[in-house]
């Protein structure tokens, strides 16, 4: 069997291909931004002063044109030359057109319905104070003039055309396939001629074979790729390491189980017991609080068995959960030996036992929060920061409460100016110093750090 020498030719012609490659998207690309030269301005540019044009242009045009793109209105650079090329336009029709623009249009002018129509039929704005002299200067600052040592040639402007076209998304991923493609064929070309080669008896031996070393040992050698590594590695560590600890102290989602269950669903959803029955001191005080059981044992004095909702049965789901008719005049159960309650002779024994609620919400130390700010006085809902707890069969942390939190809705807030004679005064002070009928909170200094540490 004969042996020749086999010489990798895949990598030149793949790099001959990515060259090429390169060079495609350089040109289609280059083709969907044409760029296109004016022609000199036919008419000499000294018949205006490009000075003054330049101040009446900026006062009267450049709201809506430019000299060298379009905006809401057509490039100016070089535009009677344009017209007087392409539409056999002269000066005289550009002082009608830019002194009364509506009646041209009106009267049927042919280019100026052309452009009306072309420009979402929006008709420019009329300049009748501007006299032929000034559009004269316009015109000639349209024109720029250079000075050539000493003589005076006109400047020609390109136009950067916005014409759509196909976008370069398209075009990437054409080549993209196209090179995919490339690449497929230039294998399977390979791996056929291997097996010609093989079928006629020649065995096809890489000559860079026995120099080849391994992979790691290559990296290891590379100094600028293990310190590219090193560099990731350390950016990559860095920014999960910020992410985890940006997550400390943040409870959202957080649903202990507790020693009595508590149903927010039933209590809050079915019987539309108002949050502060049970929260009294969220009225007057800077925390919520824990109700007491006695207030459960107004209305469980009598509520003795969970009979369900009148007239429909449990659902699969709180079914699945265990939720039970039972269940609930169980946890009822524990409420009466918390308490001491003696269900049979109505009374209470005083044997009581202390209920080790699981606490929910914790803001850190540095931290102050006023409900009775926010209840009463912002007459904020319980639901912004809780969430929908008429929903909830297990109450959970529903915000993150975190700062960013807290300061994005203090922008977003309007304060309630209307019958609140807690802010009369300076509600009064800032709605004349900034003018407006509302005020976020953050306007009325709900940024400031000492509203919250302290």
């Amino acid at each position: 069997m004969k042996k020749v020498t086999y010489r990798n030719q895949i990598s030149k012609v793949l790099g001959i291909s990515l060259v090429v490659f390169l060079l495609s998207s350089i040109s289609l690309f280059a083709q969907n931004e044409v760029v296109a030269e004016e022609p000199a301005a036919t008419e000499d540019a000294s018949s205006g002063d490009a000075v003054k044009g330049k101040q009446l242009f900026n006062q009267n045009c450049a709201a809506c044109h430019a000299l060298n793109r379009k905006m809401t209105g057509p490039a100016l650079a070089n535009v009677e030359a344009r017209l007087a090329e392409d539409e056999g336009l002269d000066r005289e029709w550009l002082y009608a057109w830019i002194k009364n623009s509506p009646g041209m249009i009106k009267s049927g002018d042919a280019y100026a319905v052309k452009i009306y129509n072309e420009y979402n039929q929006a008709a420019m704005t009329a300049f009748p104070t501007l006299s032929n002299a000034d559009i004269d200067n316009i015109l000639a600052y349209t024109v720029p003039v250079i000075d050539n040592g000493g003589e005076k040639e006109t400047k020609t402007i390109p136009i950067v055309s916005n014409e759509p076209g196909i976008s370069n998304e398209i075009i990437l991923g054409a080549l993209v396939l196209v090179f995919a493609l490339l690449v497929m064929m230039l294998f399977l070309v390979n791996k056929t001629l291997r097996r010609i080669a093989e079928a006629n008896g020649v065995v096809v031996a890489d000559e860079n074979a026995e120099e080849r070393t391994p992979i790691w040992k290559a990296f290891a050698k590379n100094q600028f790729l293990v310190l590219c590594t090193v560099i990731f590695l350390l950016l990559g560590s860095g920014y999960f390491a910020y992410g985890w600890m940006m997550q400390v102290g943040v409870d959202q989602g957080y649903a202990p189980i507790q020693p009595i269950h508590y149903s927010h669903k039933i209590h809050a959803g079915t019987n539309k017991i108002e949050c502060k029955y049970c929260h009294s001191s969220a009225r007057k005080s800077k925390h919520s609080g824990i109700p007491s059981l006695n207030v459960c044992m107004n209305c469980h004095k009598s509520i003795y068995e969970y009979t369900g909702v009148a007239g429909e049965a449990p659902s699969q789901e709180d079914l699945a959960n265990g939720y039970t008719n039972d269940f609930y005049t169980g946890e009822i159960k524990k409420l009466y030996a918390a308490v001491g309650w003696d269900e049979e002779n109505q009374k209470y024994t005083g044997d009581t036992k202390p209920v080790e609620w699981v606490r929910i919400h914790n803001l850190p130390d540095f931290a102050y929060f006023n409900h009775s700010q926010h209840v009463e006085v912002g007459k904020i809902e319980c639901q912004t920061c809780h969430g929908p707890v008429e929903e909830m069969e297990i109450m959970y942390q529903y915000s993150p409460l975190t700062m960013g939190w807290c300061i994005n809705c203090h922008r977003e807030t309007n304060v309630q100016v209307e019958g609140n004679e807690y802010y009369a005064k300076i509600h009064e002070e800032l709605s004349k110093k900034y003018g407006v009928e509302t005020l976020t909170a953050a306007q009325m200094g709900g940024l400031e750090c000492g509203k919250c540490h302290y």
